[in-house]
């Protein structure tokens, strides 16, 4: 990799000249800033990030930490990363992915690098251990931690996505109903998204006298079938079942059509999943959905925000947004 004092030598300069040609803090002749720009294209140079940090100048990079987990619904993740990149190019950013596996410690070296003026986290946890690691660095959540007073945050409210589905099942007169949720691992993590739904949920459910049981899952045939069977042995009298993992949603047709069970004749189901998803089974799904593109749009406007303050020397202002759930009724619930 070429480095500044290389372009000096083709360019028959100084370095600092180099330095002061690409940065304009100085005047350079027209003879030699051609020469500089011959020379930096010839070699490939591209001023460090960290330099132009501590000159005072953008990195105009937002780096954006996507989990890579068994556990998360890909496409959901991938819509957010796309939209993200997409905003910050209408802001004139480049958008660098980190994974989320290195922890604490990645967030540490990006902020000690330079390479990027603000950083979005994907996949918050509600005691995410990251966030004591972004130290000033300028950062948008997109997700809710327990605490997050002096943050940017962003989030679909899951709690009232939770609340929804449990009132469509109490008008509609169920009053044993079961909630399947993510696999153990995710509840272990406390995943925002999980936690905030089933306490959701289980408050609204609570407030209607229904009788629930909330049972995780994997996600995969076989564990759907042992939490459907662990559901219907401990209360067989289940009519009403809410499915928060994508994983979960064909098995749990499948599972119930072949125990004799007509969705939504005799059993309802609704989904917390993408429109997408809840319109491709039969029968459709009625489901809560959220806006996964805002998720990313929204995020990328608080970090720029707070980039544009921080650079003009003032505070930045904490932003917390929670885009409400929508509700939409299709084939698979029905009066019992």
């Amino acid at each position: 990799m070429a480095t500044i004092a290389d372009v000096a030598r083709a360019a028959g300069v100084s370095p600092s000249t180099v330095s002061y040609a690409l940065s304009g803090k100085r005047p350079v002749s027209d003879e030699t800033r051609r020469r500089i720009e011959r020379s930096v294209a010839e070699l490939g140079y591209h001023p460090n990030a960290g330099a132009r940090a501590l000159a005072g100048k953008r990195a105009h990079i937002i780096a954006l930490a996507v989990p890579l987990r068994t556990d998360v619904y890909v496409p959901i993740m991938m819509e957010i990363a796309t939209s993200v990149t997409v905003a910050a190019r209408k802001h004139s950013y480049d958008v660098l992915l980190i994974t989320n596996d290195e922890g604490p410690d990645g967030i540490r070296r990006l902020t000690a690098s330079g390479l990027a003026d603000g950083v979005i986290l994907m996949d918050v946890e509600l005691d995410d251990k990251r966030i004591p690691a972004l130290g000033k660095m300028q950062a948008a959540l997109i997700g809710l931690p327990e605490a997050p007073g002096g943050l940017s945050c962003v989030d679909h409210d899951f709690a009232a996505a939770g609340a929804l589905c449990a009132d469509h099942l109490a008008d509609l007169g169920h009053r044993d109903v079961a909630f399947i949720g993510y696999a153990p691992g995710i509840y272990r993590r406390h995943a925002g998204y999980a936690e905030r739904t089933l306490v959701g949920f289980r408050a609204r459910a609570q407030e209607h006298g229904l009788r629930f049981l909330h049972r995780p899952c994997e996600g995969t045939y076989e564990g759907t079938a042992g939490a459907l069977g662990r559901i219907l042995a401990d209360r067989p009298e289940t009519t009403g079942f809410v499915v928060q993992n994508e994983g979960a949603i064909g098995p749990l047709l499948n599972l119930l059509r072949t125990s004799g069970r007509t969705v939504p004749e005799d059993a309802s189901v609704i989904a917390l999943c993408p429109e997408r998803l809840a319109e491709q089974y039969t029968p459709a799904l009625t489901a809560v959905t959220g806006s996964a593109k805002e998720l990313g749009r929204i995020a990328v406007e608080q970090v720029m925000s707070r980039i544009s303050a921080s650079m003009c020397g003032e505070q930045p202002a904490d932003d917390l947004v929670l885009l409400p759930p929508t509700l939409t009724i299709r084939e698979s619930t029905g009066p019992i």
